[in-house]
């Protein structure tokens, strides 16, 4: 998700491309290069205010509730998890979920835009008294912050319409592979390669971009041959861009998403767990996923504070 200078080349871009152009690079602060994606669903019906629950509300540390705001950490570029739409409004599934968890506990939600990479840290630092932008739940991260899981999903394969270079997930060996630094995908990529060079083929190039947006961008300009993304923002790619990119196989290594919080906080864990769980179960959490239209097989019913992950 590199900051680049993408957006001279727009002008360049052939008609296709930018009809089907709604995600865009550049060296704005959300990666969005001042061409946001769409958020059509932010139209929908407004989704119901949860009633604050004073005993969840009493579980957060007042270190936290005392200005009456959850700081939120998030890299606003991964549509249509956390994204920033037309308008300059901060939108997404995260966001509308977050939003809740903060009023069950009769708190609110801020949500402070940051690198992907450097989120997980900013927890730790107390910069962010949450973090909410689509972490994969995985034994590495829950050595340093606790985690709510509130959504299951895998990573999915993306390619040029018409997947012109016939890419495969079996046969990646020797191409062009855009991903967004700090994810799952760098290590999936990363083992992939591995087993390219010891079966004596090309290592994989992989591209790293600071920005899920210019990610999106390398492959809708054919710079890169393939990306590797979660999932939902595969999907809503595909969607966005009217078809000018498509999905290769099957989604695959499906995992659970994660609020991250700061390990040693009392019950601060407790209450944002039960918070989520209270969600799923008056129904506001099916109705945030319509809304964002995130595929209802990754739909969780019990909300697990630090799961067992490998």
């Amino acid at each position: 998700m590199a900051r680049a200078t993408h957006i001279k080349a727009l002008v360049l871009l052939p008609a296709f491309a930018l009809a089907g152009l709604t995600m865009a690079c550049g060296a704005g602060g959300n990666g969005s290069g001042g061409t946001q994606p769409s958020a059509s669903a932010s139209a929908a019906a407004p989704l119901p205010t949860e009633t604050k629950d004073d005993k969840l509300a009493a579980m957060v540390p007042t270190a936290i509730s005392a200005d009456g705001k959850i700081v939120v950490g998030q890299d606003q570029s991964y549509a249509p998890n956390e994204f920033v739409d037309e308008s300059g409004k901060v939108v997404g599934f995260d966001v509308d979920l977050g939003n809740a968890i903060a009023q069950k506990l009769g708190l609110t939600a801020e949500y402070q835009n940051a690198a992907f990479s450097g989120i997980l840290a900013g927890v730790g630092s107390g910069q962010y008294e949450l973090a909410m932008s689509s972490f994969t739940i995985n034994s590495e991260r829950l050595q340093t912050v606790d985690m709510v899981s509130y959504y299951s999903a895998g990573t999915s394969l993306a390619v040029p319409k018409g997947n012109p270079d016939k890419i495969t997930l079996d046969d990646l060996c020797g191409k062009n592979i855009a991903v967004q630094q700090g994810t799952v995908q760098v290590d999936d990529l990363t083992k992939r390669s591995g087993e390219c060079t010891a079966a004596g083929k090309p290592a994989i190039n992989m591209q790293q971009f600071q920005a899920q947006t210019d990610v999106n961008l390398q492959v809708q300009t054919r710079r890169s041959q393939a990306m590797l993304a979660d999932s939902p923002v595969i999907d809503y790619a595909v969607k966005q861009t009217g078809g000018a990119v498509e999905i290769v196989g099957q989604p695959y290594d499906s995992a659970p998403y994660g609020i991250a919080l700061k390990k040693g906080q009392g019950t601060y864990a407790q209450a944002v767990q039960g918070a989520v769980q209270a969600i799923i179960d008056d129904g506001t959490y099916d109705k945030i996923l319509a809304k964002w239209g995130l595929n209802t097989a990754g739909a969780i019913k019990k909300a697990d504070l630090n799961p067992a992950v490998s």
